[in-house]
């Protein structure tokens, strides 16, 4: 297991910084349980992966963004489920977090319309102007692992903001560019002194355009 598939990301964190209900991430993860009658339905989790683990890993992170686009153009969890079950086929992979998927959109399309591959091409062609930016958007945010092809470094405000997510780096959680200090820790201290950036940055050792960044960024996903 690499470090970019090592869960690390609780619900409740996760659901934190991809915008989700803790009740859906973990719904999404672990799949769920519901009674029908005299039985019981199981409900596969809609985030393929490997590990049974409660918490997400990186590229679980980035699959609950995709997740959400898709549901949020109109598709269903079924369909999106059959989809990642056929890009393993197809595509080499089981998780939307593939620079393939991102950075070469134009000829997986075709690829999967080649293959008949009808739950992937209707996500590739069913939301496609609405789908297109979001990938776009979001394959210029993400580094690829050269190898595996797989994000591994995620800049949630682009590469030419302040903010990363880094699995290597403070276990995952969105930091300061080139520093490790946690967006988190940022926001606390700025508040502990009474919302003085000079103070925060100077005990930080960090710049007040960093101080502003974190606490931004914290207050974003916090909305």
């Amino acid at each position: 297991m690499n470090v970019w598939e090592v869960p690390r990301y609780s619900p409740t964190e996760a659901s934190r910084i991809v915008g989700l209900s803790v009740g859906r991430v973990r719904r999404w993860l672990q799949g769920y349980e519901f009674p029908h009658g005299d039985e019981v339905i199981r409900m596969q989790p809609v985030v393929a992966r490997d590990s049974t683990s409660k918490h997400a890993s990186f590229l679980d992170l980035i699959d609950l963004l995709f997740v959400k686009k898709f549901i949020e153009v109109g598709f269903s969890l079924q369909k999106i489920r059959a989809a990642l079950a056929e890009a393993y086929e197809v595509v080499g992979g089981h998780h939307f977090a593939q620079r393939s998927f991102m950075t070469d959109g134009r000829n997986i399309y075709l690829w999967v319309k080649e293959h008949q591959s009808h739950n992937l091409l209707e996500l590739f062609s069913g939301g496609q102007l609405v789908l297109q930016e979001f990938i776009t958007k979001l394959a210029a945010q993400i580094d690829f692992d050269e190898e595996t092809g797989f994000a591994e470094r995620w800049y949630p405000e682009g590469k030419d903001g302040r903010i990363v997510l880094d699995p290597r780096i403070a276990f995952g959680a969105p930091t300061i560019v080139g520093t490790g200090i946690r967006t988190a820790n940022v926001f606390d201290f700025y508040y502990a002194e009474e919302r003085n950036k000079r103070i925060t940055a100077s005990w930080l050792e960090i710049n007040e355009l960093d101080v502003e960044a974190a606490v931004e960024f914290e207050e974003s996903i916090a909305a």
